[in-house]
């Protein structure tokens, strides 16, 4: 199990979360008291993860933080698509093995995630390593009649046979076929048939199996995953929103027509990363790779940005909107800088908790908490109180936030600054050695290079302190 919350944890009172299976918010209510198992579509390593796959991976890693807090158990599985097109047309291309490629930027989402405060999942499975158990739930499925093998080596869901399809988007069959867009494989008995094994091409990775040489489609690969490590029925299932079709509806299929039974209870899709009002992809064009965010933003302010929304709510990128987040989360800073915070256990009874767990509670509203805890800044910074701070800290570490050093938070240069810690260290020298001299025209001069920087000096009895604005 990852690591839990180190603050004493929450009261139990009813979580209620909106399920888009039933498109409405309901009570929470576990499989097996006390105990969650949640499972979360992870990257298809073949490139470097973008901003929405950075929202995907915070989002519910703030979900089992709270899930945690909340004195839950939580068996947390994250997949990792390391066999798909994808990665063997950009293993082609760059002309390595495919097992170099995925593994490269597998720790390049391990160094991202890492980055943004994101808890390492319970259990990470790979594609490759559950082949087996995908031969298993195909067959299992050809014998109760949803599948069918075609000449070639093919394997087919045959999803009019299946009566649930089309319950998670919320689509008659007959919708789905007037808007379907896939070329119609001849090979089909149905347009909306999907794969479950691919047979093989010269030149790819190919694993034996009854129908001859092949690998497993996309979808097929999270059902097994997700049953090897939690079951066949299990309380959480989670990805992005482009995910909810096709590729949940038909896990949903191929778990539920393998078993005859549920496959999930809470279906949970976090909303799309906008730019320009179109959503953030690689088919677009128009994404940022975490990465390349990073070598603007700090980490911390990045992962700010993504909590500050609700996680159902469109994310609009800009680098204004991030602007906004780095001076919000400063003033936050700000408040645990002007006193000192007392090491506290949060108080569930206090107002400011209480607010801030019923938002938390209210299907994970993670905007509404961020700002309960800009009104505790404002306390903070009125009453000079630590156990105000102290619990600002605290309840800010439930969300993975707040938890460095207040000066080395608001001293950390940006990388577009032009000033390091050194440079500003001997401007105020300089303005120290003008004042005593009474050269006040030079003092005033260097205060507001440094503000024009946007280098706040703070003078006081102890001397003079700066900060970044």
């Amino acid at each position: 199990m990852g690591a839990r919350s180190n603050f004493q944890e929450a009261p139990s009172l009813m979580l209620r979360i909106y399920n888009t299976l039933t498109r409405s918010k309901q009570d929470f209510v576990p499989l097996q008291p006390g105990k969650v198992n949640m499972y979360v579509c992870g990257m298809t390593v073949y490139d470097y993860c973008h901003l929405g796959h950075a929202r995907v991976m915070v989002v519910f890693d703030a979900v089992v933080r709270w899930l945690r807090t909340s004195s839950f158990d939580v068996d947390y599985v994250r997949n990792i698509t390391d066999i798909d097109d994808k990665i063997i047309k950009r293993a082609l291309e760059k002309g390595e093995p495919i097992e170099v490629l995925t593994q490269r930027f597998i720790d390049a989402m391990d160094e991202d995630a890492a980055a943004l405060g994101v808890i390492k999942p319970d259990h990470e499975p790979r594609a490759t390593q559950h082949v087996d158990g995908m031969l298993a739930m195909i067959g299992k499925l050809i014998e109760r009649g949803v599948a069918y093998a075609v000449p070639g080596g093919d394997v087919y869901y045959s999803v009019r046979d299946f009566a649930g399809y089309g319950k998670l988007s919320g689509k008659s069959l007959e919708d789905l076929r007037a808007g379907e867009r896939v070329d119609v494989d001849t090979a089909k008995r149905d347009p909306l048939d999907f794969v479950l094994w691919k047979a093989a091409k010269p030149d790819e990775p190919a694993w034996d199996s009854p129908w001859g040489k092949g690998r497993p489609g996309w979808h097929i690969e999270c059902s097994v995953m997700s049953e090897h490590h939690l079951g066949a029925h299990f309380d959480i299932h989670g990805g992005g929103q482009d995910l909810q079709f096709p590729h949940h509806e038909n896990e949903i299929a191929q778990s539920e027509g393998a078993h005859g039974h549920t496959f999930v209870n809470y279906w949970m899709h976090n909303g799309f990363v906008r730019v320009d009002d179109e959503k953030m992809s690689k088919s677009l064009g128009n994404f940022f790779t975490v990465r390349e965010v990073l070598r603007k933003y700090d980490p911390e302010v990045v992962r700010f940005f993504i909590l500050r929304a609700h996680y159902r709510s469109p994310l609009n990128y800009s680098d204004q909107h991030l602007d906004d987040a780095r001076s919000a989360l400063g003033r936050l800073y700000t408040a645990l800088k002007g006193t000192a915070p007392e090491q506290v256990a949060i108080d569930w009874s206090d107002p400011h908790a209480a607010r801030f767990k019923e938002a938390m509670d209210d299907d994970f509203n993670t905007a509404e908490a961020v700002a309960v805890l800009f009104d505790l800044a404002n306390e903070a910074n009125r009453t000079h109180s630590g156990a105000c701070s102290g619990l600002l800290k605290a309840l800010g570490g439930v969300l993975g936030l707040l938890q460095r050093d207040p000066t080395d938070y608001l001293q950390a240069a940006p990388a577009t600054s032009g000033f390091s810690p050194a440079d500003i260290e001997a401007r105020i020298a300089a303005r120290v050695a003008a004042r005593k001299a009474k050269n006040f025209a030079e003092a005033d001069r260097i205060r507001k290079e440094l503000l024009d920087a946007g280098i706040v000096l703070e003078d006081g009895a102890q001397g003079t302190i700066w900060r970044r604005n």
